[in-house]
């Protein structure tokens, strides 16, 4: 089977290549020759995920799967949410995101946050939801050289490691996308 998953994010791709199954071909946008940037003009993150699985679909009329992901603090009402990536502006960059959200929680006590992510698989005509999330906390620092996006500054709860000291695989073990994703495959393996 072969599935385009709506992303041109190489770690994405790598880390979900990781727990997809090896019957089934994981194709990238720039693979099916997609180079337009999706719009993800949503104000949810499920609804960006569901934008990005039906372009894909509707434009190139493949099986698909689209993720949107973010980081949700409690104490800033569930920002940056669905603008994660973009948080301190355009053009996003991890760095300059991270550096606002440390900024914003620096005199506040409470830094529980979660991260979330939803999976819209189009497959054969039918649209299903996958959604995944882990709770934690932001750090005052950034610590780590793995991972991606808020990796360096975000703690899961029980561990004492942010998840950019993780490995790729530590991390899509327990992660949000590796939540999500383990769904995803549950109902893959049916069908192959």
């Amino acid at each position: 089977m072969k599935l385009v998953f709506a992303s041109n994010n190489a770690n994405k791709i790598k880390e979900i290549q990781q727990l997809i199954p090896a019957s089934i071909e994981i194709v990238s946008l720039q693979d099916i020759g997609c180079t337009e940037d999706i719009p993800e003009t949503a104000d949810t993150i499920e609804g960006n995920a569901i934008l990005k699985a039906n372009y894909v679909t509707q434009k190139y009329g493949l099986n698909c799967f689209a993720d949107d992901s973010g980081l949700e603090v409690e104490t800033l009402n569930g920002a940056p949410g669905v603008y994660s990536a973009r948080y301190a502006g355009e053009p996003k960059n991890d760095e300059n995101n991270m550096d606002k959200l440390i900024l914003a929680l620096k005199n506040e006590a409470n830094k529980k946050a979660n991260f979330k992510t939803v999976i819209c698989l189009n497959i054969n005509g039918e649209q299903l939801l996958f959604t995944g999330t882990i709770n934690g906390t932001i750090t005052d620092t950034k610590t780590g050289e793995n991972g991606f996006g808020y990796d360096p500054i975000f703690i899961a709860e029980g561990l004492t490691k942010t998840f950019a000291e993780l490995t790729m695989q530590e991390k899509s073990t327990i992660s949000h996308r590796g939540i999500a994703v383990k769904q995803l495959v549950a109902l893959l393996n049916t069908m192959v």
